[in-house]
């Protein structure tokens, strides 16, 4: 299994490939719509945004095209993600309950492995504030399920991360949206910050990302002031980066750079990847990374090709242990 870069495919490449993920809708509604779609009638894969964030997401810097958005369909490639679980209750345990089905309507049951799991699956809040990166089980018939715990209430997205069995099968990132009932408070966007903490645990990002060009991120963890050098393998890698776009919160799933046991790639403190943004905005960041048997996901919230603006000064965000 390879682990360099891999953008929604899980496939080694600079472009990164971003779907809509969907989370605590804060009063927003629906992005795009979740009815399947012919291909005829399905529109270009180009992602909306915000006026004061994105410029035409059909173009880079420069003018160049931008990377093709990932997961903004239900549907796509001849699969339909059906989300069988319509809505849970926010704060309360529930089961996740979802199927892949082909072109014909029948339940998928045969799925290349990818780091370890047949699917990936990630659920988000709207307000990029809950992220929650899951791995369900998947019966005999077809049928996945995951226990599914969301602190507030709201419109939250189903991200479905997997590859079909076959010669030629190409990775797809689906999507579904998903409500949460109770009363919730509107959040804001947390402020930008190179630096996260989680548990314990600190957290430093160098680099940033740039619509249509690939760049590094380096990420280096630490704890009580001192280098963490043995992080542990998590799905086959020392760790793992999704970012979601601010406004349409498209999807970005990227691998680090080499993998555990290839002679080459330290367990740390630097995990490093490289990733190519479709356009101009605001990204927040979720990184999860393993210590002494346990996951922890850092958040930052970073811009495209800019500094922390007055009105959002560098601070520290806070994660969360799985």
């Amino acid at each position: 299994m390879n682990t360099g870069l891999r953008i929604t495919a899980f496939a080694a490449a600079l472009a990164a490939t971003f779907g809509t993920a969907y989370g605590v809708g804060k009063g927003v509604g629906p992005v795009v719509s979740d009815t399947p779609e012919s291909a005829e009638s399905a529109p270009a894969r180009h992602d909306s945004h915000t006026e004061e964030e994105s410029p035409d997401p059909g173009e880079s810097e420069g003018g160049q095209a931008a990377a093709p958005a990932g997961g903004l369909r239900i549907s796509e490639g001849g699969y339909t993600l059906d989300l069988r679980t319509s809505g849970v209750t926010a704060g309360h345990r529930a089961d996740l309950r979802f199927v892949i089905r082909d072109e014909d309507g029948r339940a998928v049951t045969a799925f290349q492995r990818e780091h370890d799991k047949e699917l990936h699956l990630i659920v988000a809040s709207r307000d990029l504030v809950t992220y929650r990166h899951l791995h369900p089980t998947r019966a005999a018939d077809g049928t996945w399920s995951t226990p599914v715990d969301l602190p507030g209430a709201g419109d939250y997205r189903v991200f479905a991360d997997f590859t079909p069995a076959g010669k030629d099968a190409e990775n797809l990132t689906l999507g579904a949206d998903l409500a949460a009932s109770g009363t919730y408070k509107p959040e804001k966007l947390p402020a930008q910050s190179d630096t996260a903490e989680v548990n314990g645990y600190e957290v430093e990002l160098t680099g940033g990302l740039r619509p249509g060009v690939a760049s590094e991120l380096k990420l280096k963890v630490s704890r009580d002031g001192r280098p963490v050098t043995d992080l542990q393998p998590y799905l086959g890698a020392y760790g793992h980066l999704v970012a979601l776009r601010s406004g349409d919160l498209a999807y970005l799933h990227v691998h680090p750079h080499g993998e555990p046991g290839d002679g080459r790639t330290a367990p740390g403190p630097d995990v490093s990847f490289t990733a190519t943004a479709p356009s101009a905005g605001a990204y927040r960041l979720f990184l999860d990374f393993k210590h002494e048997g346990k996951v922890h996901t850092a958040a930052f919230t970073v811009r495209t090709g800019a500094a922390a603006t007055p009105e959002e000064p560098h601070e520290t965000s806070t994660g969360h242990s799985h």
